[in-house]
């Protein structure tokens, strides 16, 4: 695997080649991001994950300095894994050369919802850097999993938007064998909190149930879990029953008629947030 820190490096290594599958990762790599280079592999060669902590996308009071910054250990684990070709992990400078940059915005529809509501900015930065490595890898097809949900759909509305020739392939979400979903900040939770953490999941999946034997007053399940989560201890964002098509509430007659449905959900457990979803 060759290990490359600037936009330069990683064009020469990539002269030439067509058929690129790209992984951007903030890095703290785990199982979950492994899953999505193994994927990437099967749909293009050769393969380019980004390890980039973007600042953009970290609000004042998040945890953007204490964010595990873990390159070596990645490294080792992706040179085990054998699924990588590129490692591209720039510093701040080089992707973001000068003090005022261009920035991204999507459209507030869907941008300024759910977890855009709850943290102002962070699709913005999310886009804006994302949009930044594809310029700078030009693959093929990207990779990217469906824990972030909403984050799946701004990088496909950006690249319809944008006309990118890149195919946005999703993976789904990597779980732990109690069900909760892998994720970085999972590093976080106290022996307690990691034993409630699934619960987060186990109550979306009773929405499941419920939908299907007939209720179809979304709004009311969705509170009802919140209300159950608060309950626990958890500090609630929003728990949330929209369309998965563009994330809009559905109508009672949509949910009647078997409108595609996604829950979604983000609280707090101790000084960690965690979000999840579940496909209806």
């Amino acid at each position: 695997m060759k290990v490359v820190h600037t936009i330069e490096e990683l064009r020469d290594q990539l002269r030439g080649q067509l058929r690129v599958s790209f992984v951007p990762t903030m890095g703290n790599l785990h199982e979950g991001h492994l899953a999505l280079m193994k994927l990437a592999r099967q749909h293009g060669d050769p393969v380019v994950a980004s390890i980039f902590v973007n600042r953009l996308q970290f609000g004042p009071s998040e945890d953007f300095e204490r964010y595990p910054r873990t390159l070596q250990d990645d490294i080792a684990k992706l040179e085990r894994d054998r699924n990588v070709y590129v490692l591209f992990a720039p510093d701040e400078r080089e992707l973001y050369p000068e003090p005022q940059s261009y920035r991204v915005q999507p459209p507030q529809e869907l941008g300024d919802i759910l977890e855009g509501e709850c943290r102002p900015g962070f699709f913005g930065g999310v886009s804006t850097v994302v949009l930044k490595l594809f310029s700078c890898v030009q693959p093929r097809v990207a990779v990217f999993g469906k824990k972030d949900y909403q984050q799946l759909m701004v990088i496909r509305n950006m690249c319809r938007q944008f006309q990118l020739p890149v195919e946005i392939m999703a993976h789904e979400t990597v779980r732990a064998d109690d069900g909760l979903a892998l994720s970085s900040r999972n590093a976080y939770l106290q022996p307690a909190e990691r034993k409630e953490a699934p619960q987060l999941y186990a109550l979306l999946q009773s929405l499941q149930s419920k939908l299907q034997s007939g209720q179809h007053d979304v709004a009311q399940l969705a509170s009802e879990v919140a209300a159950l989560l608060n309950g626990r201890g958890w500090e609630v964002d929003y728990v949330a029953i929209r369309r998965r098509r563009d994330l809009h509430q559905p109508t009672p007659e949509q949910v009647a008629a078997g409108e595609p449905l996604v829950a979604l959900a983000a609280a707090k457990l101790g000084a960690t947030r965690l979000i999840d979803n579940l496909e209806l």
